[in-house]
């Protein structure tokens, strides 16, 4: 799984902060900091928003479904 963000988006942050407890393996992947992720991300989805799940290629905008979706796992 890869989660693209960037830590000033309070989303964001809400999405990393449940990540925490969970233990999975997520690799984040900051859109701010390497204009190669932000270009992904574009690439993949059309769209610059984050926060943005990918699992298999598919990504999950909403930070509370995606946090719903983790706490599954």
């Amino acid at each position: 799984m890869i989660l693209y963000y960037y830590p000033q988006c309070p989303f964001c942050a809400r999405v990393l902060s449940a990540i925490k407890p969970l233990n999975l393996d997520i690799e984040l992947r900051n859109t701010n900091t390497n204009p190669k992720f932000k270009k992904e991300l574009n690439s993949l989805t059309g769209r610059n928003t984050v926060p943005c799940l990918v699992e298999n290629g598919k990504p999950m905008f909403e930070s509370a479904d995606i946090i719903k979706y983790l706490k599954s796992k």
